[in-house]
Parts: structure tokens; sequence; C-alpha cells
């Protein structure tokens, strides 16, 4: 297998299928993020996908407008499921064999999460979108992407974020000379409250030492050189300077 992962999560924000829009889904660059996904997976690597909504809906925000927060979450589920079906459309165009599952019950467009299917699927090398997040209102699909990468036994979380090449000590687009960590501690990155993701899923992640991998999902083929193993972004594990373990 060319890859060095033989399974990978990646954790795809629903701002990511935005593309140059401010709103919604752009077709070109989800077309582009299923080419790439595409590439992985002809080269053997099983490859496992959690998407956000942010893009549609985000239900923290709107809570903040006076509306029930927890059914303004479950509001926020339904949009992950609308990018999960677009994902899963664009992957199926280039003959890649998809499932998606959700962690609402959704029989006529998603299989509903079962642990053992979807692990079987990742064997047959077919591609598994998880959506809905973990189906539970104030858990965020960081945390629901750290959940689905342990329970599938991916050896990576892959955190593609737009624009931001890695994880830095401040904000570098209001801060010019904010330096960029190669690697960090999961207690590097809670102590020093840098944004990787919530504390829930980096404390999962943590705990059940799963190597995260930050990186830009703009960058040239991004995703593809991520789920390769390629040296990209910043590594967060049990020890600064180690790499995470890979299946050569």
């Amino acid at each position: 297998m060319a890859g060095r992962y033989r399974r990978a999560l990646v954790k795809l924000s629903g701002e990511a299928l935005m593309g140059p829009r401010s709103f919604g889904i752009d077709p070109v660059t989800v077309r582009n993020l299923a080419d790439q996904v595409a590439r992985a997976v002809q080269e053997g690597i099983e490859v496992a996908v959690v998407v956000g909504g942010g893009n549609f809906w985000r239900g923290a925000t709107v809570a903040e407008t006076g509306m029930d927060r927890a059914t303004a979450d479950y509001a926020g589920m339904l949009a992950t499921v609308m990018n999960a079906l677009a994902f899963q459309d664009a992957l199926e165009k280039l003959g890649v064999v998809v499932r998606t599952q959700t962690a609402l019950a959704m029989s006529s467009v998603a299989e509903p999460y079962i642990r053992r299917r979807a692990i079987r699927h990742l064997e047959k090398q077919r591609v598994v979108i998880f959506a809905a997040g973990t189906g539970n209102p104030y858990m965020t699909t960081d945390t629901a992407a750290a959940l689905r990468a342990i329970e599938t036994e991916a050896q990576a979380l892959l955190m593609a974020k737009n624009g931001v090449d890695g994880v830095y000590d401040a904000d570098p687009a209001k801060v010019p000379t904010a330096t960029r960590f190669d690697h960090l501690t999961y207690l590097e990155a809670i102590q020093r409250r840098l944004q990787v993701m919530d504390s829930t899923a980096l404390s999962l992640c943590m705990e059940n030492h799963l190597p995260i991998i930050v990186f830009d999902m703009n960058a040239p083929d991004g995703v593809y050189h991520a789920l390769r193993g390629d040296a990209v972004g910043t590594i967060v594990s049990a020890e600064a300077g180690i790499e995470p373990v890979r299946v050569l």
C-alpha cells in the first residue's frame, strides 16, 4: 500500500465545503475534496469522514438569539446530513463506494450508525461518512470526529482547517508574528488553550492516545497528503516530537 496510514478519519467543517461562497455548498470545492479522498482510497487507505454543518446552521450561535439550545443543536445535526449526502454524491461520481451513517435515524437516506458495520465497510475499502454528530445536543462535530475515530480504530484524526496550516501560539490572522508548532502534546494544547478542537474532543484523543494532525485543506492536495501521512501541519500527540503510529 502506498499510503502510510491503514485507516484515518478526516474531519471536514461545514465551512470547508463553502469554498469562496458565504453560505451553502460550493460544487467545485466538494469535487476537489472528493477527488483527493478518492485518490487516497485507490492507494489502499481506509477513509472515514465526519462533516460539520456550519455552512448551513450553527446551533450554539442560533441559541444565543433565544432558541432552545437542544432544538438548535438537533437542527444543526440535520445540516451535517445535507453536507454528508453532497459529499457522498461527489465521491460516487468518481467511482468510490460510499456509505453514509447517521447518529439520528434517517433510514430513507442513510444507514444508522453501527460501529461493527462501519468497520466492515472500511475493511471493504468503502468510504464511510458519519453525519449528525454524536446524535446528542451540546456535543460538537469535533467530539463526534474524535469519538468515531476511536470507535473505528483509526490511526489518526485529520483536522482539515480552512486556510490555517496548523496550530499557532496566537491567531495568525491577528498576530503576524504568531509561531506555528510542528509538534504539541495534548496537555500543552489544553493548558495553553490553543485552538486545536474543543476540550471534550481533545480530552478524548488524549485518553485514547489518538494522534491529531491539524492541516490546511486549501493547500495543494492537502487532504490527500494528510491521508498519506505526509509531513503537513501540526501533530498533536502524547509526546512532542514523536510521530504518530503509522502502518507502512
